[in-house]
C-alpha cells in the first residue's frame, strides 16, 4: 500500500470532527470512506466530495468543480465535486460540505439496495405462481 502524502494526512486532520474517516489507496489516489462507504476522492492533490442530485446545486452555487477523467479521448466527469476554496483549507468551514458528501453517499447506497430487491422478491412469486398451477382440489361431500 502507498504511503500517504501530506496532502491525504493534512485532509484527515481536517475530518476529524466527522468521525472515524479512512482513506485507501486508489486509480493513483485515495478514496475517503466513512462508515465503509466512499464519500471523498484525493487526486493530483486536490480534495473532491461526493454530490448528487440533492446536494450537486449547492455545491455548484459555491463555484465548485467536477472532477473530471479522460477516457477513450471522451471527459467523463463523475459525481464527485471540490469543496467551496473557503472550506479547502478549514476544518470548520469543510465540516458542512463532508456531511453533504457522506449524505449522498448514503443516498447513493439506498439506491442502489432498492433497486436489488426486487430481484430478491422475484423468487417468492415465481413460488406463488407455481403454487396456482396446481389443479384445484374437488371437495366430495
Amino acid at each position: 500500500m502507498p504511503r500517504m502524502d501530506s496532502f491525504v494526512e493534512y485532509t484527515l486532520e481536517l475530518l476529524e470532527p466527522l468521525g472515524a474517516v479512512q482513506a485507501r489507496s486508489m486509480f493513483g489516489g485515495w478514496g475517503l470512506y466513512y462508515g465503509g462507504r466512499m464519500f471523498g476522492l484525493i487526486i493530483q492533490g486536490q480534495l473532491y466530495l461526493k454530490t448528487d442530485d440533492v446536494t450537486r446545486a449547492d455545491f455548484e452555487a459555491e463555484g465548485c468543480r467536477p472532477f473530471i477523467y479522460q477516457s477513450r479521448g471522451k471527459e467523463l466527469p463523475m459525481s464527485y465535486w471540490t469543496p467551496p476554496a473557503d472550506a479547502e483549507d478549514d476544518g470548520r468551514r469543510l465540516l458542512p460540505w463532508a456531511r453533504r458528501a457522506v449524505d449522498a453517499s448514503n443516498r447513493a447506497a439506498m439506491k442502489k439496495a432498492a433497486k436489488k430487491a426486487p430481484a430478491a422478491k422475484k423468487a417468492p412469486a415465481a413460488k406463488k405462481a407455481a403454487a396456482k398451477k396446481k389443479p384445484a382440489r374437488v371437495r366430495r361431500s
